[in-house]
């Protein structure tokens, strides 16, 4: 038999809420967004069109936990923020996916029993990133993640740590840090006796307060400690502290508690209390890391004996002192700190004292959302450690513990004490460092190829030492203390935030990720470890810091515009390894331009040196970036005060029918117009939903008065897909999201063929429709339940790349979807044109006794009007049948998936026809010769053929 049909494989998933909880009405629309999304995935007419995974993976992506078998810990569990989980048990050379069935990827946390094999996943993640995506509650797999069943705590949407005692697998407790962007009751800690049947919460500070840490005494479950954490993120401003933040204790397996911080206690208590972190070394000795948001005492510094002028100087600076400064160091200060040519000493002490600027505007002028990051003068990072239980604490450091946390300690705060040395300790941050008396001192153990960020710490209590590391950059593992570290990076969890192609031979693909650079590889690059000999891995790192996105000169791929967080963006020439500054920068007295995290960049479609970016007004370089101008007034609603960026631009598009009509779309809600390139700009918004961020605007290929919109309410917690179409440049809008599954979305892409042809990438996944959005199927055969960033389509390969935030990029042909339309959806049957093969001797033919055979395979997609069998008949010019098989359809799309050999009964009667000579190939069998065939697909009335070559 040599025609074989493929199918896809839906994995179910059982969804069962706990007995014991009400549900709430968000619940209630994560559970029926969940099984609608089953629904469509049983029902969708494209769910046997299978994408593949193209990488990257060196550069991984987010760990927030490792859990590793005690016995034996060349086995462990790591899990990714939004990337899944993952297993190894050849320490780490390897991984498989063991949540790819489940209805989430983002894991705040997760729990082993491994006597049992029971894996517990809290959904989620628990750091409070701008990218750390909400779960769904509690899931657990009794076959090593074969199955997932859901236990509650659904509206919980991040969960901080699960422990189970070791004595009981039925009796866990879990520490919920709940909502993100809102407050929420279904924070705190709960209990389970039953192994998830029935919960109980055991511990409620208030609707804005969490509990992020969870640490028991080895050996004695009933003293757990519990770290509580009180925290407000908005999108313009995010306070990681508060009154709510403290240590809690629990004597009895955590049925009660009692707070032991704060007070006479020696551990601060108030506003400033940030996320706590804890480890425990016995019933005496427990630990505790502090994000201590308390102020620094102020240094002043004077110019004079510094030698240099500093941009804290210029904040409380007179205009007569200012006048009063050396031109020389004046000069010096504005080099330095990259000023517009145009500002010289001279020039700036007139503009200073014609009132056109003040000195406060020299610091200003540096001042952005990334910069206030490292300059608020916060005390960071303090380590705590009580020897009585709790009832006392004693900070140990005598000195700040500088450049560790700086002002985001909330994306932190893991502490680890060495079950052997009570005095030896580790701390994850920006490195992660090491102590030998109990905090006083640190020494830093990242390794070169060890990424800056880190979230969890395993260090093995029988052998000291060896330490298995996870951070932003995947899993590192050490056996002397970190001096050495092995890069475990196998999976593919790459977090992108965009992505792009070019149109080279191969094309390459483009994308910028989550505190990993901006990276570039060959879109046919195979990932395996034959790199690691020839020196070369495929994909490259073309910049650093958190990647965003990318433009390619059509011309020429070697010009590359990119960047990272809040507007650096650079023009890269690849082939000279220049990197040239292209942000623009506003004018000295003029309030700095607010750029948001992932600044949108666009090149003109009409004329590759005209590029667009984005701060809360449009500018524009008629000379690859470098000079700009603006070309609009604040396109937003005027920002907000707080410490993120906010009113800014999120998203451009210009027609690619006409010059100078352009889009914009802004992080408070608005979409503006403008039909002169600038000129004029006109308010199209009005009639969609207020204040929610504008996920993407697309002027579409087809015609110049339509325009696709999505907006994101993840913000708010607001799951409702929002997608919109316009005919008319604005002026009225159609909703076209009917039939999604509750999810924000954040990307629509048109195909550039067919015009209804439309893809939506959400938070949990990807959807496509054939007749411009009236209704939508799901689109992720081999695509996980992950968030979709990013969508782009090389037209001339005819490629959809799916940028994911946690799976990297995936990759599908299209050219038959591009195909469908109204006459084909109405047909009982259609066979979609198949590619010609090229003939090759080796088919079938190892290289060697060593290797595996080269095996050919031709793909025939053809369109069934409703589920049904059919015969598929393959035949030679001479009308002989040279293959023939039963197939088993599904309504919608499928694949006939032939290894272009002869069957026995065919090989037979063609030699019976043809006086020639057929060589069996060495894997047993006789593939067909040069020349044209046939393929018919029948069931009944409906029959058709279609013609494919071997040359």
């Amino acid at each position: 038999m040599s025609i074989k049909f493929y199918h896809s494989l839906i994995a179910f998933f059982v969804f069962f809420v706990s007995t014991a909880q009400s549900i709430s009405g968000q619940s209630q629309n994560i559970e029926a967004a969940l099984m609608l999304k089953k629904q469509m995935e049983a029902n969708s007419l494209v769910k046997n069109i299978p994408f593949s995974s193209i990488g990257p993976t060196i550069m991984s992506g987010r760990v927030v936990d490792i859990d590793v078998n005690p016995d034996d810990p060349t086995e462990f569990y790591a899990a990714y923020a939004s990337g899944g989980l993952w297993y190894t048990n050849n320490n780490g050379t390897t991984f498989s996916p063991v949540m790819d069935n489940s209805a989430t990827q983002n894991i705040g946390d997760i729990a082993i029993d491994w006597s049992s094999g029971t894996i517990w996943v809290g959904t989620g993640e628990n750091n409070a990133s701008r990218s750390s995506y909400a779960g769904i509650g509690l899931l657990k797999s009794n076959d090593k993640g074969k199955s997932w069943v859901n236990k509650g705590l659904l509206d919980s949407q991040h969960i901080g740590r699960i422990v189970i005692n070791p004595n009981n697998p039925n009796e866990l407790v879990v520490g919920v840090t709940g909502h993100l962007y809102t407050n929420n009751e279904e924070r705190g800690i709960y209990k389970t006796s039953d192994g998830g049947s029935t919960w109980e919460k055991t511990l409620y500070i208030n609707e804005a307060t969490g509990i992020i840490d969870l640490a028991f005494v080895p050996g004695n479950f009933n003293i757990i400690y519990a770290a509580a954490w009180e925290k407000d993120r908005k999108a313009w401003n995010f306070k990681g502290n508060g009154s709510g933040s403290g240590i809690y204790k629990s004597i009895d397996g955590g049925s009660t508690w009692t707070e032991i911080s704060g007070g006479n206690s020696g551990f601060p208590s108030g506003e400033n209390v940030g996320r706590i972190g804890l480890t425990v070394y016995d019933e005496n000795t427990v630990y505790a890391v502090l994000d201590s948001q308390f102020r620094r005492t102020k240094k002043e510094i004077d110019p004079e004996e510094s030698g240099e002028l500093t941009k804290d100087d210029f904040k409380s600076m007179t205009v007569d002192t200012f006048l009063k400064l050396d031109n020389k160091e004046l000069d010096k200060y504005l080099k330095r700190n990259g000023f517009q040519e145009k500002y010289k000493a001279e020039n700036v002490k007139q503009l200073i004292q014609s009132g056109t600027a003040k000195p406060l505007d020299l610091a200003r002028y540096l001042e952005t959302s990334n910069s206030t990051l490292f300059d608020t003068p916060v005390v960071g990072a303090e380590v705590y450690r009580s020897e009585d239980g709790g009832l006392t604490w004693n900070k140990r450091n005598e000195e700040y513990i500088d450049d560790l946390f700086y002002s985001y300690g909330y994306y932190f705060a893991q502490i680890r004490v060495d079950a052997t040395d009570k005095n030896k300790i580790y701390l994850g941050g920006v490195p992660i460092i090491k102590s030998a008396d109990g905090g006083k001192t640190f020494t830093s153990i990242n390794g070169d190829n060890v990424h800056a960020d880190h979230h969890a710490l395993w260090v093995n209590p029988k052998k000291p030492g060896h330490l298995i590391n996870g951070n932003d950059g995947g899993v590192n593992i050490s056996y002397d203390d970190g001096a050495n570290w092995i890069k475990n990076n196998t999976p593919s969890v790459g977090q992108f935030y965009a992505i792009n192609i070019d149109y080279e031979k191969p094309y390459n693909v483009y994308g910028g990720l989550q505190d990993n650079g901006v990276w570039r590889g060959a879109h046919n690059s195979v990932e395996n470890s034959k790199w690691q000999q020839v020196g070369q891995y495929p994909w490259k790192m073309i910049l650093g810091g958190d990647g965003m996105q990318v433009q390619v000169d059509k011309r020429n791929s070697n010009i590359v515009y990119t960047g990272f967080q809040f507007g650096n963006y650079y023009r890269l020439a690849l082939n000279e390894n220049k990197t040239t500054s292209i942000r623009p920068k506003h004018e000295l007295g003029e309030q700095p331009y607010r750029f948001n995290w992932q600044t949108p960049i666009l090149l003109s479609a009409h004329n590759q040196d005209i590029l667009y970016l984005g701060s809360n007004k449009l500018h524009r370089s008629l000379n690859q970036g470098k000079d700009w101008e603006a070309i609009s007034d604040d396109l937003t609603q005027g920002g907000k005060k707080g410490n993120v960026a906010y009113g800014t631009l999120t998203t451009i598009s210009e027609s690619p029918l006409k010059f100078g009509l352009i889009y914009t779309g802004s992080d408070d809600g608005l979409v503006h117009l403008s039909k002169n390139g600038g000129g004029n700009w006109n308010l199209i918004s009005g009639e969609l939903p207020k204040n929610l961020w504008v996920s993407r605007v697309a002027a579409s290929k087809h015609k110049k008065e339509r325009i696709y919109v999505t907006l994101n309410g993840y913000r708010k917690d607001d799951l409702t897909p929002y997608v919109y179409m316009s005919n008319d440049y604005g002026n009225s809008w159609k909703n076209i999201a009917s039939s999604i599954p509750a999810s924000p979305v954040n990307v629509i892409i048109e195909d550039p063929e067919n015009e209804n042809l439309l893809f939506i990438g959400t938070d949990n996944g990807l959807y496509m429709s054939v007749n411009q959005g009236n209704s939508w199927e799901l689109f992720q055969n081999g695509i996980p339940n992950v968030a979709v960033h990013d969508l782009v389509i090389q037209p001339e390969a005819k490629d959809l790349l799916v940028g994911t935030h946690g799976r990297s990029i995936y990759k599908t042909n299209i050219s038959c979807l591009q195909e469908m339309n109204e006459d084909i959806l109405a047909r009982e049957l259609h066979i979609f044109k198949p590619d010609n093969l090229k003939h090759s001797q080796r088919w079938g033919n190892p290289y060697s006794s060593w290797s595996k055979p080269n095996t050919p395979g031709l793909d025939i997609v053809f369109y069934s009007k409703k589920s049904t069998d059919y015969t598929a008949k393959v035949f030679s010019s001479d009308k002989t049948i040279v293959s023939e098989s039963v197939l088993k359809a599904d309504k919608g799309l499928n694949i006939m998936s032939f290894d272009v050999a002869f069957s026995k009964k065919g090989k037979l009667d063609y030699l019976k026809k043809n006086k020639v000579t057929l060589k069996t190939a060495e894997d047993g069998k006789t593939y067909l010769p040069i020349g044209a065939y046939e393929v018919e697909i029948s069931s009944g009335a409906a029959s058709q053929k279609i013609k494919f070559k071997i040359e």
